[in-house]
């Protein structure tokens, strides 16, 4: 992990927020007065849990899990997503930079495989700051920047030299589906530059043998992944959601990322979509992805030659996938 990273006032941070121009949505709230932007948010940092989590990628729970923290709020608000309550700013507790700085410390005393910022992008100036802190403080594992793609490449260079590992969605390349389902019909082409810029950050895939398991006292988690799951060190990995009756969008999504990236990163491709009662009156939503469906999807992965790919397999559109977003960590 990079250690050069310059050291910047957090003041100089804060002004990220008189105007926010943070996300591609512009809305340029004075979150620093107050304001709340597009995300919902003023600039008070607000999580809703920060924990041990199982069910991220193999290489990126290994055995121990993820050292998750979920923030609230989110620049997509996409209609049917599964983390909606906090995605809505309704659920979460209010922390201080200094506070979270101890949350990664302590995430990394339980013996997390990493640290995983789950929907950061609203907070990514003080984020940047608590990585800083923490890694004074001896944060030494990878750094996870897991977000719905929807980025700005301003923004993101903040976070170079602090990040390791790129999570993000690619969503759709579809205007109207985008428009339909996140609000936001200009998401591929600023995603297809916050994808280039992550990448232009952390480079290839780079892989290391986790070292036997050493946790402090208490009951570990029951293990999701063999204990030598390779973990990821440095890299991308670009999530994509099949949704019900896209898998056309999701081969398009699938071509452009095989066409720009190769195999120098991973591509996990889910099926886990779940109905929620958000999407009853939307008939296409309104049931799960079928085998068939995912199953097409995956048969244009092999025949786009793609290596480095994740699938599911079985029944995992459940609820196990969503966390009880309990405040627990905080």
């Amino acid at each position: 992990m990079s250690d050069h990273h310059p050291r910047r006032s957090y003041q100089d941070l804060l002004q990220h927020y008189t105007s926010c121009a943070l996300c591609p949505r512009q809305c340029h709230a004075n979150r620093l007065a107050g304001e709340t932007g597009y995300c919902g948010q003023s600039m008070r940092l607000r999580a809703a849990r920060a924990a041990l989590h199982m069910w991220e990628e193999p290489c990126i729970s290994g055995a121990a899990g993820s050292g998750t923290v979920f923030f609230s709020g989110c620049n997509l608000r996409c209609i049917y997503c599964q983390n909606h309550d906090i995605a809505l700013g309704q659920t979460g507790k209010e922390i201080s930079v200094g506070r979270l700085a101890e949350i990664f410390l302590k995430l990394q005393q339980k013996g997390a495989a990493n640290i995983n910022l789950v929907t950061p992008t609203h907070y990514l100036p003080t984020i940047a700051y608590a990585l800083e802190q923490a890694r004074l403080g001896g944060l030494s594992l990878p750094v996870v920047y897991n977000c719905g793609g929807y980025e700005s490449v301003d923004a993101l260079r903040m976070l170079e030299g602090l990040v390791d590992i790129y999570l993000p969605d690619l969503k759709y390349v579809s205007e109207e589906l985008s428009a339909r389902y996140s609000h936001a019909e200009d998401y591929f082409p600023k995603a297809r530059l916050a994808l280039a810029e992550m990448f232009r950050q952390v480079g290839k895939l780079m892989f290391y043998e986790p070292a036997a398991p050493s946790r402090p006292s208490g009951r570990a988690p029951a293990a999701v992944y063999p204990p030598d799951t390779p973990l990821l060190r440095r890299g991308m990995i670009v999530r994509h959601l099949v949704l019900p009756g896209h898998v056309g969008d999701s081969k398009k999504v699938l071509h452009y990322l095989r066409d720009t990236f190769g195999n120098h990163i991973y591509v996990s491709v889910m099926c886990q979509y779940t109905p929620l009662h958000l999407v009853a009156d939307i008939p296409e939503l309104s049931r799960r992805v079928t085998p068939a469906e995912y199953q097409r999807v995956v048969d244009y992965c092999l025949r786009l030659g793609m290596e480095n790919v994740y699938i599911q397999e079985g029944d995992v559109a459940q609820e196990s996938y969503i966390p009880p977003f309990d405040l627990s960590g905080l």
